[in-house]
């Protein structure tokens, strides 16, 4: 909780500024960060480390100008208005200039000066400066502006404690002196800026490396395939990397859970909850986290590496068919990850119609949540054979469904702007960061707290859908027979559990996609969340025989399911929105709970009839 009578002090920058990296290491919080606009959509707030007074720091979307045309920049600019009546007036500002791009953050400070509150500047990307041959006054600069500047770099923490002592004298900060009236025309700031630049910036040489990289990277054909290459390792890395700690995972699991069973042929009813209900049930998922820190780990790389600014500018020209803009590319992408904070970042969009058609397909991305489903089938009933020498199958597949799922969404997208949300598109501009080789202890943080939140998000709801399960199974409890065998006892037990009562009960709503009960228990515990559909296959299937590993999921699998049927799941994974809290954020962010409803039964449906084609077609192909 923050203290009553704390100094708040606004985080101000442009984009892509290293803002949220400097927050970070003044608060010792842990918020995510990219190389894209976007990402800080609503304030946050954290007390300062180490000092003495009661200082918060209030960390702002990014903005360009105090002339708001998003959501986010609205949020800045309501804030530093005093207009945000869920917080304290503000006190100070801290304003983040990139060295690389002093003139946008300088035309922001221009706008700032006219607020008359005291401001400091921290200066970051200095490190970046130096490499690129160039030299910045930093002392000139603090002179033309009236207020102190900072040097920072904040991925090595280098000036932060200086940075950090003067938060703690925020009453002492100079209001900046600036030689620009009020209402002055955006080109005369442009030109103040310039003019500021020119003076401070000296030996500024062309980053050779950067334009010779680009030549290839933005191309409109050399680019594209670099893009489709680089996304063919991340899917086949996904597979290949993670494979020795899934193993190991594994394996822990499955000795915990014999260790405590032993070979009694109906353990203690606490004893049968602990290895069956809460260790089958949560190992089942946990064993897919090291996928999860793999893709996270390629794709945070990809951010720090300013890549994905260029793949934004690729894809625009193709959105653009669709009725989207660039802007939509960093919403739709972070959905690849999770719908909630794609669907939240969506808020940079400035047209409402575009804004819209983008958050309701954002949920059509195959979310991480869906690679424990994807990857448990593909990997039981594809085979593990190489394609070209290149890429395996596998992957291949599993690159198919993230594809396809991208396409569906954006015709869904196209169908809605030329139906619904019908208006004009705005203009999109990005800027490109350069090129920086990321820190790999930076990379190795980012994509573990990003497992971690995958794995508490879910853990929860696993583990009480795996009790509620197990309590389906285990009772009413089935009077062992002496000349039962262990596996015998166990598939009796399931079959005249509850947990087959009901799923026979609702199975027949699947007929079409010939989904036995097994089956559409784990579909209708998957909608509040699709990781359980693993946990209940470990519990319903591979709980059948004395081996609860992972690898004998995919081999109990293989033998209790028809593959047309395992190709139907996945199709109906690939579009189903089964996720409760997508859909509350859903009803936030369009305001309304029919977007929310129209956005869930319109991918029901799409899960429906892709289930049931795709059994069909598979049928024709297996048969």
């Amino acid at each position: 909780m923050i203290k009553e009578g704390a100094v708040h002090v606004a985080v101000v920058g442009v984009p892509n500024s290293g803002k949220t990296t400097l927050y970070n290491a003044l608060t010792g919080l842990r918020k995510k960060v990219a190389n894209y606009p976007g990402v800080t959509v609503e304030p946050s707030i954290g007390a300062v480390r180490g000092v003495d007074s009661s200082v918060v720091l209030v960390d702002l979307p990014g903005i360009y100008s105090l002339s708001p045309k998003s959501v986010d920049e609205s949020v800045t600019r309501a804030v530093l208005g005093g207009t945000a009546s869920s917080l304290p007036p503000i006190k100070g500002i801290l304003l983040v200039l990139d060295a690389t791009n002093l003139e946008r953050g300088l035309f922001l400070f221009s706008q700032l000066a006219e607020l008359g509150k005291p401001m400091v500047v921290a200066l970051t990307m200095v490190d970046e400066i130096k490499r690129r041959g160039s030299i910045l006054d930093d002392i000139l600069l603090e002179s033309l502006l009236g207020v102190d500047v900072y040097p920072i770099v904040g991925t090595k923490g280098l000036g932060i404690e200086r940075l950090r002592n003067a938060l703690a004298t925020v009453t002492q900060w100079r209001v900046p002196s600036v030689p620009l009236v009020p209402g002055v025309s955006v080109a005369e700031r442009v030109a103040w800026a310039r003019g500021i630049v020119a003076q401070v910036l000296r030996k500024d040489a062309v980053d050779e490396r950067t334009e010779r990289i680009d030549q290839i990277a933005l191309h409109p054909i050399w680019g594209t395939l670099l893009f489709v290459l680089i996304m063919g390792i991340i899917f086949q890395s996904i597979f290949t990397w993670s494979a020795p700690m899934m193993d190991w995972i594994d394996y822990a699991f499955n000795q915990l859970r014999t260790w405590m069973v032993g070979d009694t042929l109906v353990p203690p009813l606490w004893i049968d909850f602990l290895a069956n209900g809460v260790i089958a049930g949560v190992g089942s998922v946990l064993v897919f986290a090291p996928q999860i820190f793999v893709l996270m780990l390629l794709v945070t790389f990809l951010e720090d590496s300013g890549y994905l600014a260029r793949a934004t500018f690729l894809v625009d020209r193709l959105l653009g068919i669709f009725g989207l803009q660039g802007r939509s590319f960093i919403p739709l992408l972070s959905s690849y990850a999770c719908a909630i904070p794609g669907i939240l970042s969506a808020r940079i969009i400035p047209s409402h119609a575009e804004r819209m058609a983008t958050i309701l397909v954002a949920p059509l991305m195959t979310c991480s949540a869906r690679l424990p489903v994807y990857t448990l089938l593909i990997g039981a009933f594809v085979p593990s054979v190489m394609v070209g020498g290149l890429i395996s199958l596998q992957a291949l597949v599993l690159a198919a469904l993230y594809v396809g799922a991208g396409v569906i969404g954006l015709v869904i997208a196209w169908l809605l702007r030329k139906t619904v949300f019908v208006g004009e598109q705005a203009t999109f501009f990005i800027e490109f960061p350069p090129y920086r080789m990321p820190y790999w202890r930076n990379l190795l943080t980012r994509a573990f707290l990003r497992m971690q939140d995958f794995i508490q998000t879910a853990g929860t709801v696993i583990l009480a859908i795996s009790i509620v399960l197990w309590a389906l199974g285990a009772f009413p409890r089935l009077q062992p027979q002496p000349t039962m065998e262990p596996q015998q006892y166990r598939r009796a037990q399931l079959e005249q559990s509850y947990a087959a009562q009901l799923g026979k009960v609702i199975a027949p709503l699947f007929a079409p996609m010939h989904f036995d009960w097994r089956i559409t228990l784990g579909i209708i515990g998957s909608f509040a969340a699709r990781e359980v559909f693993v946990s209940v296959m470990g519990q319903l299937v591979s709980g059948t025989d004395d081996d609860p590993s992972n690898a004998h999921l995919r081999q109990a699998l293989q033998q209790s399911m028809d593959p047309a049927v395992a190709f139907a799941v996945i199709a109906f994974y690939m579009f189903a929105l089964q996720c409760m809290s997508t859909i509350a954020v859903l009803r936030r962010e369009t305001g309304s709970w029919g977007w929310a409803a129209f956005a869930f039964l319109y991918m029901l449906a799409l899960a429906y009839v892709a289930a049931a084609g795709t059994y069909n077609i598979a049928r024709l192909f297996l048969s």
